[in-house]
């Protein structure tokens, strides 16, 4: 399959959107993992911000970020959620709350839980009534959401915004299921090449083999440690605007061949 990029977004520790961090993942400037900070998401409505927590937060600011520059209607846009859990935070709240006598679970906890919330705010924040799937891969979801997207398009949509996140989670969570740094990344994919085209991807599966690693160690760590930023080799490569390719591990042991052409 072969689709065309049409815009990144990325956030992170020390990746605070695509434009201040293309040198960063080209290798042109140090990676400086400061701490993290929760984004302002300025699209959502006042009511709904204060009810969202991180992982919708890092999702519809990452679809900001890769939308930005363009003219494109955000609200026409099919989307892609995929995430390998979900918001743990709330989780532990309702798993806290049913521990207790009383077993208040707060409605707006229990809406927050199911795992299309991030897509639902979405949908607020744009006005948009186009299809959106939200999907989960554990520590593939990155891989599942990219073949999900290219076989949307491949079936026919013009364009399609993929949306990764991931977040960690809270003890005693954490202790089981231990997910590193907050991380979300955005691709804007489109099945025809235009003249906001930065990158052609040609997607096919492979004979198993061990996943890209990328060279710099501080975002090589951030990468294993966030099934978000699996993504990190792809946008390395999009960030130096050169030709490559990149391996993606996928649910079934296969690896899925990203062959990017500037």
């Amino acid at each position: 399959m072969t689709l065309f990029v049409e815009g990144v977004g990325v956030l992170g520790p020390g990746l605070a959107g695509w434009r201040s961090s293309r040198a960063i993942l080209a290798g042109e400037a140090p990676f400086h993992p400061a701490p993290f900070e929760v984004p302002r998401v300025d699209l959502l409505p006042p009511v709904e911000r204060r009810r969202t927590g991180l992982p919708v937060k890092l999702a519809i600011w990452a679809g900001q970020d890769a939308l930005a520059g363009t003219d494109i209607d955000s609200g026409t846009l099919s989307t892609v959620f995929t995430s390998s859990g979900g918001d743990g935070d709330v989780i532990h709240e309702i798993c806290s709350t049913l521990a207790c006598p009383e077993r208040e679970v707060s409605p707006t906890r229990f809406h927050n839980s199911v795992h299309n919330a991030p897509a639902g705010y979405w949908g607020i924040a744009t006005r948009s009534s186009a299809p959106s799937t939200s999907l989960c891969g554990h520590d593939w979801s990155f891989a599942a959401g990219l073949l999900e997207a290219a076989g949307q398009i491949a079936a026919g949509q013009a364009r399609v915004l993929l949306i990764a996140y991931d977040a960690p989670y809270p003890e005693p969570l954490n202790s089981v299921r231990t997910i590193g740094a907050p991380f979300a990344c955005a691709l804007l994919l489109a099945g025809s090449r235009s003249a906001g085209t930065l990158a052609r991807l040609a997607l096919r599966r492979g004979q198993q083999g061990p996943p890209t690693r990328i060279c710099d160690a501080g975002l090589e760590a951030l990468r294993s440690a966030n099934p978000a930023a699996r993504a990190l080799p792809l946008l390395a490569l999009l960030a130096a605007d050169a030709a490559g390719r990149v391996d993606l591990e996928d649910s079934c042991g296969a690896v899925i061949a990203l062959e990017s052409r500037p």
